[in-house]
Order: C-alpha cells, then sequence, then structure tokens
C-alpha cells in the first residue's frame, strides 16, 4: 500500500485492510479473506489458528460465518 493509498483510507479502513492481509498470510484467499476482515465477529487469531491447524481455508470460511 503506497503513501497516497494510505492517507485516502480512514482508521477503520487500515484495521481492515490489515486484518485482510494477515487472513491472506494465514493461507485465505484475497476474496475470503476480504470477507473475513470486514467483519467484526469473526475474531482474526481464531480464523487464523483454524488454517495452521490443518483446517483447509474453505471449510475455516464456513465454520466462521
Amino acid at each position: 500500500m503506497t503513501a497516497a493509498e494510505t492517507e485516502t483510507l480512514d482508521g477503520a479502513e487500515l484495521v481492515e485492510a490489515w486484518r485482510a492481509e494477515q487472513l491472506e498470510l494465514a493461507g485465505y484467499g484475497a476474496a475470503a479473506a476480504a470477507e473475513l476482515a470486514m467483519r467484526q465477529d469473526v475474531d482474526l487469531h481464531v480464523a487464523a489458528e483454524l488454517v495452521s491447524q490443518g483446517c483447509s481455508p474453505e471449510l475455516a470460511l464456513k465454520i466462521l460465518l
């Protein structure tokens, strides 16, 4: 993300972008990560741990949503 992009985002959008990035690093695809990132009822750590414990990202997404 460039400095110009960062300047146009508010705090909530920055958090959502960071959450999506972390979820992609955990193994979720971009679309799934974006969907999970915008949900305040989804715990980021639980979502990442499901995948790290061997759950497929597709199944984890079904569990979390």
